[in-house]
């Protein structure tokens, strides 16, 4: 689309300078370290909620998820929206209570601690490499949405992007994200549920959409599959509904909330805003099917219709929305990763390294981690698998330590480190060995199968560590599920 109205590129052009605006407002918040990472830990239920929402529904959700709609209907999107969102409801109801009540400052510091120093070093190394693919894939969203807009070639709008974001994380950490989150998923919810009805109305209402779709839009269950495609179909819930867990964005908010019921509940709400909201993005690819049929990339079909159908004022709305999910996911994306290397690998560095001290570090990996994932972004173009394929690698090789770190207390160093490199290794054997099987499926059982056996084996020689929390006190183990009631009024710091 290279004929743009000057007003609507005006109006976009107003939206990402107030989120400067927002970045730079917050850096006058950062006092320390934990300000910059957990915003030091003093956000409420409703910024929690936004924040985690508005991460969660990234150019993954929103430009991928519709391309996949486009193709497949329901069945291209299992792992994103529906596994993601029974990931954020699992999140709440297993794992960020304990998280919270260990007063962590990453997710890794919870492996360093309950399984040992390797354990940190491993699963740092596993993060980082996840984040800078699953920022990547929002870089490209970035370019994606830019170029349908203005016409621009995608990488120059991968690098726009990308020098956008940088500035205002820079500026002020985890406050300023919170704060552009709030505003952006606003945006979006409003641009999705403006723009859906509109495009509905394109068939004559949302009934006849739905007649119009094409047959087997809205399957969820495979027919006449083949074992592999089985598998296929079981990895994609997996991936999503499991492999997240163990991201540092999830578990950052949970760290960032006032206590322990504001995690769990922002992660509930969270669930149901994305799933809603999610479902909207993938209708609209399904409706993008019909009116626009054959188009060569099909990420670009939200986009698309937003410019064919939506009058000007809706445009900016719209195409604010859509750089804000991207946006507001890449920001946590990029600082996650700097996050684990401030925090997580400083201390292995050598000591004169180290006087700079965390907030410093993490400052500096943020561009370092954004300019790799922005190279990442230019030489992979598809959004889809890039976000699933990232998160893989935390399904195979943190998710089984994690939820054993948790909910079995047996659980000791040399089983946990054990099942790191056991379920990552298979991984990597079996992608290469029999690429026609889920390979992160197959790593997840040898994790599993590892960890148990290890375990069980070395437990005499090798007793568990406690949980503790930052300082060392042991933890609770008492009221780890807490409450499925989302406004339970009682408050644990």
């Amino acid at each position: 689309v290279n004929s743009i109205d000057p007003a609507i590129l005006f109006g976009i052009s107003l939206y990402l300078i107030g989120m400067l605006g927002v970045g730079f407002y917050a850096s006058r918040k950062i006092k320390d370290s934990d300000d910059f990472l957990i915003a030091g830990r003093r956000l409420s239920l409703w910024l929690c909620t936004a924040t985690l929402t508005a991460t969660w529904i990234g150019g993954g959700a929103i430009l991928g998820a519709a391309g996949a709609a486009y193709e497949r209907g329901f069945l291209g999107v299992i792992a994103d929206p529906f596994g993601a969102s029974i990931c954020l409801f699992l999140a709440g109801l297993f794992y960020v209570r304990m998280m919270r009540r260990m007063k962590l400052v990453t997710v890794i510091d919870f492996f360093e601690m309950r399984f040992g120093r390797t354990a940190g070093l491993f699963s740092s190394v596993i993060m980082i490499v996840v984040f800078i693919g699953w920022t990547g894939s929002l870089l490209v969203s970035i370019g994606f949405v830019l170029h349908a807009l203005t016409g621009i070639p995608e990488n120059v709008g991968i690098v726009i992007g990308t020098v956008i974001v940088l500035i205002y994380t820079v500026a002020g950490g985890m406050w300023a994200v919170s704060l552009t989150d709030f505003f952006q998923v606003i945006i979006l919810m409003t641009g999705l549920a403006v723009a859906f009805p509109i495009i509905a109305h394109q068939f004559g209402g949302i009934r006849e959409f739905f007649a119009a779709a094409p047959e087997g839009s809205f399957r969820m269950i495979p027919q006449d599959a083949t074992f592999p495609e089985w598998l296929g179909y079981i990895r994609m819930w997996m991936v999503a509904a499991f492999g997240f867990l163990a991201g540092q964005d999830l578990i950052q908010r949970a760290l960032s909330s006032k206590n322990e019921n504001v995690a769990q509940n922002s992660a509930y709400l969270s669930s149901i805003l994305y799933l809603i909201f999610g479902l909207l993005a993938v209708l609209m690819g399904i409706a993008g099917s019909v009116l626009m049929p054959g188009l060569e990339n099909p990420e670009l079909i939200i986009p698309k219709l937003a410019m064919e159908y939506l009058p000007p004022l809706l445009i900016v709305v719209f195409i604010s929305a859509l750089l804000a999910a991207v946006m507001s996911s890449a920001d946590s994306s990029i600082l996650a990763t700097a996050s684990v290397f401030g925090n997580n690998l400083l201390p292995h560095l050598p000591g004169g390294l180290r006087k700079k001290g965390t907030l410093w570090w993490t400052r500096c990996t943020i561009p370092i981690s954004a300019l790799i994932a922005m190279l990442v972004a230019l030489y992979v173009g598809e959004v889809y698998n890039l976000l699933l394929d990232s998160f893989s690698i935390l399904l195979v090789g943190l998710f089984i330590p994690l939820t054993a770190g948790i909910w079995w207390p047996r659980a000791n160093t040399p089983g946990g480190v054990v099942s790191m490199f056991s379920g990552t290794l298979a991984w990597i054997f079996f992608m290469w060995v029999t690429p026609e099987l889920p390979a992160d499926v197959i790593g997840w059982c040898v994790g599993l199968v590892m960890l148990i056996i290890v375990t069980l084996i070395t437990s005499k020689t090798s007793p568990a560590l406690p949980l503790t929390d930052a300082n060392g006190n042991k933890i609770e183990y008492s009221d780890r599920l807490g409450t499925l009631s989302p406004f339970k009024k009682t408050s644990v710091t």
